[in-house]
């Protein structure tokens, strides 16, 4: 099988985080599928439903698409990551596939727990705290691949509510971002907003999909 035929029978399936439809990550998807890949958005009550819920919901959508294709990548976008991490954890059995984490707070993050000490705080980050933004996550075993890109220009909510360990991308820091078990984690100079709107995020995200490391030879 060449290496475009193997990319014809692989999907990449994107995940958003907090607050989010998926209407976000339209540009994101359309520049990984520039890449050779065929592209769908899960979609997902992320205040409504806890992680585990979420994780349900998209096992579900992931076995729709498991009859046609022979692959299937995840990349998960801030708590869309975390929502990854539970559904292989609960769902293992899965299509072979490699993983990508866009700013997503591994080690929990530093603006949820602000959020989560008042009532208003509380009601914003809805059933997405427990397990998932306030750090206590389901372990990571490094079965997959999974690669991490951490933000590092520190344009967003943070600079308003909190002082976050630098550097951050305004929204969550690198050190949040940190997972021993990765297998690459890389840092580049753009906001946890912005991410999903930046060419090298793309490139690097369809990269890592391919080769299981990021692009370094530039």
């Amino acid at each position: 099988m060449t290496l475009h035929d193997h990319k014809n029978a692989t999907l990449v399936v994107f995940v958003h985080g907090l607050w989010m439809t998926g209407l976000d990550m339209w540009w994101l998807r359309r520049n990984v599928s520039r890449h050779g890949y065929h592209v769908k958005q899960f979609s997902y009550p992320s205040l409504r439903c806890d992680v585990q819920q979420n994780a349900a919901r998209l096992n579900v959508f992931l076995q729709q698409q498991s009859l046609e294709f022979e692959r299937i990548h995840l990349v998960g976008h801030s708590l869309g990551g975390l929502v990854i991490r539970q559904l292989l954890h609960d769902f293992p059995a899965q299509k072979p596939g490699r993983i990508v984490t866009l700013g997503t707070p591994h080690n929990g993050s530093a603006i949820a727990h602000l959020f989560n000490r008042y009532r208003l705080g509380r009601l914003l980050l809805g059933k997405s705290a427990p397990r998932a933004l306030l750090g206590d996550v389901v372990p990571w075993s490094a079965a997959r691949e999974m690669g991490v890109i951490a933000g590092t220009k520190d344009h967003g909510v943070g600079r308003a509510c909190c002082e976050l360990v630098k550097p951050n991308d305004g929204t969550v820091a690198v050190a949040e971002t940190r997972l021993n078990t990765a297998s690459d984690h890389l840092q580049l100079p753009v906001a946890h907003s912005g991410m999903l709107l930046s060419g090298e995020v793309a490139r690097q995200a369809a990269f890592f999909l391919s080769r299981g490391h990021f692009d370094r030879s530039k």
